[in-house]
């Protein structure tokens, strides 16, 4: 393995680097020219933020473009798609003005579905009669807070389901200034038991910052679980170990289950090298030593972990740091999507696969989950059967409670990647074929389902 690194000093100081910096970067770790303008092309339409550790600590350099970790953070230009790639690449190499190459851009980011999964349509509550933009109220028991001042991170995921968030563009960012609506609405809704702290990365804000967010929380009884969406523990573990306010951060997490409440670090987890440093292990004991519990979760993508030997390492190393395996989604259709995608019946595969070779103890992690409209929808298997081959799947989570739980199949498919290319079982019981209509799956012979305005509301 190969790695360049910094000196102590540069290297617990964090700096974000991003398109402007490319030719530095590619300078210092020996960047193909090619290879560096063709992630200049991509950055113009994906986000790119990058960072030391994960610069020098994480990236195997020898194995560029192909190391999955490099995979996981550069844009590459086979993520747009070939027409809008080589015009853009035109564009760029007659001149053009910035406004075209904006209104060019605007146009390829119009196109990859930048809220997947009703988020803007079904999931944005209201409080007498006003929407609140900064949060999202998806399933009964749980509601998605969006700190403005947490939107961003240490360093940009390629394949990421926010990647909207980075862009600039205020109308399809989720933000809230502050907690009082978040509050105000926990209050008129005691149903509600979880919050999430989301992003962006919650811990790219200071811990007298993330206090203002988290404390007022404690102040509603109902509210008995917190949790905190993060890949900091991955990209920037000096956020819990060597950080100015690292231990003020833990001290806050002390604060919070010292009310009898569950801490959940939500940790994002997309390959065993990013817990194999021992800052990572560091940051992962720090965090439980304050009775905190960390989760760990991460989709399924072509080029970084695609392989069941990396997820039954990544597994592994979790549950021996004491964290619990949680999720092994299905990557979301938003994005760069068929750059990532897996096909279900792979994944299907693969996730079996890697969860026979766990200890018993390890097996906590469920998948492959598509994380959709109407719910997380778990694929279970396949089945064969004399009328022909199908999916098995569940509703590990649904909008409706009632549906939690609820089995029913799909027409096999080698070419399904999304809940959307699903034809379901023309014996699916009625109120499971709403549901799922409203995610896109379709029935054979039958007229396809329309939700009505009522239903919207009820299902935010």
């Amino acid at each position: 393995m190969t790695l360049l690194l910094d000196s102590p000093a540069e290297a617990s100081r964090f700096r974000a680097w991003g398109p402007r910096h490319l030719d530095r970067i590619a300078e210092r770790f020996g960047m193909d020219p090619q290879l560096r303008e063709s992630i200049r092309l991509a950055a113009r339409v994906l986000p790119f933020r990058v960072n030391d550790y994960v610069l020098t600590r994480l990236i195997e350099w020898d194995r560029a473009p192909d190391d999955p970790m490099f995979q996981l953070v550069f844009p590459q230009s086979d993520m747009l798609r070939d027409n809008e790639r080589h015009r853009l690449a035109r564009l760029i190499a007659a001149n053009a003005s910035e406004s075209v190459i904006r209104d060019a851009v605007a146009g390829i980011r119009a196109g990859l579905n930048p809220h997947p999964s009703g988020q803007q349509e079904f999931n944005v509550p209201s409080l007498d009669g006003r929407r609140l933009p900064g949060l999202q109220h998806k399933y009964r028991e749980t509601v998605l807070y969006f700190p403005g001042q947490g939107q961003t991170c240490h360093s940009y995921c390629t394949y990421c389901f926010r990647w909207a968030q980075f862009i600039g563009d205020q109308d399809l960012r989720f933000a809230t200034p502050g907690p009082d609506d978040l509050v105000a609405y926990l209050r008129r809704h005691p149903e509600v038991s979880d919050v999430l702290v989301t992003g962006g990365d919650p811990l790219v804000m200071s811990a007298d910052r993330l206090r203002q967010h988290v404390e007022p929380l404690l102040g509603v009884p109902s509210v008995r679980t917190i949790r905190i969406g993060t890949k900091a523990v991955a990209y920037w573990p000096q956020r819990f170990v060597t950080d100015r306010d690292a231990d003020t951060t833990l001290r806050l997490f002390e604060e919070v289950t010292s009310t009898g409440r569950q801490l959940a670090v939500m940790a994002h987890f997309s390959h065993p090298r990013e817990i194999g440093t021992d800052l990572a292990r560091t940051a992962v004991a720090r965090i439980r030593s304050t009775g905190a519990s960390l989760y760990c979760q991460a989709p399924l993508i072509a080029h970084v972990n695609d392989d069941a030997a990396v997820w039954a390492e990544l597994w592994r190393a979790e549950s021996a740091m004491g964290a619990v395996p949680y999720y092994l989604f299905v990557e979301r259709d938003t994005g760069p999507h068929g750059y990532f995608r897996v096909p279900l019946s792979r994944a299907v595969d693969l996730f079996h696969d890697a969860y026979r070779r766990l200890p018993g103890l390890a097996r906590t992690v469920r998948g492959p989950v598509m994380s959709a409209t109407p719910g997380k929808v778990v694929v279970d298997g396949v089945q064969d059967e004399p009328t022909g081959r199908y999916f098995q799947l569940r509703l590990l989570q649904a909008r409706d409670p009632a549906l939690v739980g609820r089995p029913f199949r799909a027409r096999y498919s080698p070419s399904a990647y999304w809940l959307t290319d699903l034809v379901l079982d023309p014996a699916t019981p009625g109120d499971l074929v709403r549901a799922l209509r409203v995610g896109g799956a379709d029935v054979p012979g039958a007229e396809r389902g329309v939700m009505t305005a009522h239903a919207q509301g009820e299902q935010r």
